[in-house]
């Protein structure tokens, strides 16, 4: 009889696996051995207390590949007591929202003795995650069977097998039943519906579900700058100058609409139980390393690293290679307009139909130069963040969220900037911004999705192939479930699909009100971009850890940054169109003056609706 994800549990022997582990094909039998009593062990020896079996039986192994492939799971009261130790916030009885605590379980909504439901999948594995990388060494000095893999009192044992090479991934299984109800009712059948975000959250967790609830909201926020711009475009389509309205509804929608996200992002996670969720200790990154010592917080032994040596790091490194970058960039974006030159200079001397398509070559070539530098700075970002020596994870991140996005932006607006303010030249502005956005949507689907599908599927052939010509009488299905898995590409983090999102809201709030369609071609890219992110997160990546979430973090304060460059840029386009000026024929000084004070009285506004925010949490608080 074949053995199913969902029904494993009723096996003599076996329970329900939620995660794997693969450990490197050399692994000697005592690291094994040694691997599986910690994991197995009960809390109070120093254990997980969590259930722990090879993939493959003896026989399978005589039989089969991938011999090192293990599976874990628990009980369902090591799961409760796991949720109490993380402080989960789960509703009660009363429909208000606390910590879960084991002796009150009864207090909370939907929990009975009998029902297994009462925690998601993805809170399941999260606690699984979170007791593997809690096992620390005791009294060990080194891994058994490794003498070059030390160990210290306090050391999580996880994070040194990985950097060790001896565990080579740890991921969360799918569960196919469940993942197959998400499908049906997420994107295979294409109809325009919101996304069932509860049911991401369930499956995925907080982190993701809100990606595509933020991804759901700004695309519905672009539908009233579409629905506005497609007359606006076809109406005054050859009148370059005509953009005032358009300019200050943007400068009103670029803030109204992340005002309203604030307040729809809380009243998720509060369902959720995010919001009021305290914050777990945050552990040094894997990636850090120092000298021995005792951190003198914590009192823990742990790796030490003067702050001194990392801000040398920063300031005399990484800060002139940015900067070298940009400079970089800017060379890049000049010999884009000598080509423009170019084109533009033959296209006046014969004034024939191919070369008035010439005109736009230079555009298509300078936005694919712009994704090869964004994507090849990323990669020089990501080593120097790692190089700085970051003790933590967050640190970490928001390090290189500021590289990227300061090189990004300049990458994909300085020459939008350079056209509309030094050049002046609205037409050819309305054209590189049409060219630019257009281009980079095409190749984001490309890259981020056509690509990764074509070949997980290619390798998907291959695994049922291989699988099929297996003589031996197994359970082939959880096999191929769990060797497919482990093949298919590590989701990296939401990184990328916000950085996407970031770009594309500057492409529509600074310079849409020369380009209308802007708004209306990013609505038309986003719907194609929640089916195939849906795809890519479901069919072609493995299934990420959940991550609890209480809001987007730092892309929130990345977006209002932008958010108040558009208020800056729409103003001073206001400022040079030719209808304002004409209302101050004689004294330019009146009108800069009428300019700056509108544009501060909206940056105001901004700073007295945060302030007013901040003062509201104080009072809840």
């Amino acid at each position: 009889m074949k053995v199913t994800l969902s029904a494993l549990d009723t096996c003599e022997s076996s329970f329900t696996p939620l995660v794997v582990l693969e450990l490197a094909q050399d692994v000697k039998e005592e690291t094994k051995e040694w691997l599986k009593n910690r994991i197995v062990s009960k809390k109070e020896d120093g254990g997980a207390q969590l259930l722990f079996r090879p993939l493959l039986n003896k026989y399978e192994k005589e039989t089969l590949e991938n011999q090192n492939l293990y599976l874990v799971g628990a009980s369902n009261i090591t799961l409760l007591l796991g949720a109490e130790a993380i402080g989960l916030v789960k509703e009660c009885n009363d429909n208000t929202m606390r910590a879960f605590t084991y002796g009150t379980r009864h207090n909370f909504k939907d929990f009975n003795d009998d029902n297994d439901d009462f925690l998601t999948m993805a809170e399941c594995q999260f606690i699984i995650k979170h007791e593997l990388e809690n096992l620390r060494a005791r009294d060990e000095k080194m891994i058994p069977g490794y003498p070059q893999a030390k160990l210290y009192p306090g050391k999580s044992l996880l994070r040194r097998l990985l950097t060790s090479g001896i565990v080579i991934q740890m991921f969360p299984l799918h569960d196919n039943e469940a993942l197959k109800k998400l499908e049906d009712s997420w994107y295979t059948r294409f109809t325009l519906k919101y996304q069932p975000v509860d049911r991401i959250r369930g499956y995925f967790g907080e982190t993701i579900a809100l990606y595509f609830g933020f991804l759901e909201y700004f695309t519905v926020a672009l539908i009233p700058m579409a629905v506005i711009g497609l007359p606006y475009y076809l109406f005054v389509w050859e009148d370059y100058d005509k953009y005032v309205i358009f300019a200050s509804f943007n400068l009103i929608w670029s803030t109204v609409i992340l005002e309203v996200w604030k307040r729809g992002c809380a009243n998720m996670t509060y369902r959720w139980g995010t919001l009021v969720m305290k914050r777990q200790f945050e552990e040094p990154r894997p990636g850090f390393h120092g000298v021995l010592g005792i951190n003198p917080v914590t009192g823990r032994e742990e790796p030490l690293y003067p702050s001194y040596k990392r801000q040398l790091r920063i300031y005399l490194v990484s800060l002139p290679f940015v900067c070298l970058c940009l400079y970089f960039s800017l060379y890049v974006m000049m010999i884009y307009f000598d080509m423009e030159s170019w084109a533009m200079s033959l296209h006046e001397s014969s004034g024939s139909e191919w070369t008035s398509v010439l005109l736009y070559v230079p555009s298509i070539i300078y936005a694919i130069v712009i994704e090869i530098m964004n994507r090849l700075y990323r990669y020089a970002a990501e080593f120097l963040t790692s190089w700085e020596n970051h003790r933590l994870e967050s640190a970490y991140q928001n390090h290189l969220i500021l590289k990227v996005l300061v090189f990004n932006f300049l990458n994909c607006f300085a020459s939008l900037f350079y056209i509309a303010f030094v050049l002046r030249d609205m037409k050819l502005l309305r054209q590189s911004l049409a060219t630019l956005l257009i281009t980079s949507q095409i190749l984001n689907q490309i890259m981020e999705s056509v690509l990764p599908y074509w070949l997980q599927k290619k390798h998907h052939v291959q695994v049922k192939r291989k699988v099929q010509a297996l003589k031996a009488d197994i359970d082939a299905t959880l096999y191929e479930q769990v060797v497919l898995e482990k093949e298919m590409g590590t989701y990296l983090g939401t990184f990328d699909d916000y950085l996407e999102l970031f770009l594309q809201f500057g492409y529509v709030s600074l310079f849409s009100c020369v380009y209308p369609l802007a708004a209306a071609f990013a609505v038309l890219n986003n719907f194609t971009e929640v089916n195939s992110d849906a795809l890519k997160m479901c069919r072609v990546l493995k299934r990420p850890f959940s991550e609890p979430s209480a809001n987007i973090g730092v892309w929130q304060l990345a977006f209002e940054t932008m958010s108040v460059i558009s208020v800056v840029t729409n103003c001073a386009l206001i400022g040079m169109s030719p209808q304002v000026n004409a209302l101050f024929p004689e004294s330019k000084l009146d009108l800069i003056l009428i300019v700056v004070a509108v544009e501060q009285m909206k940056l105001m506004a901004q700073n007295l609706k945060e302030e007013s925010r901040e003062g509201n949490k104080e009072e809840e608080a």
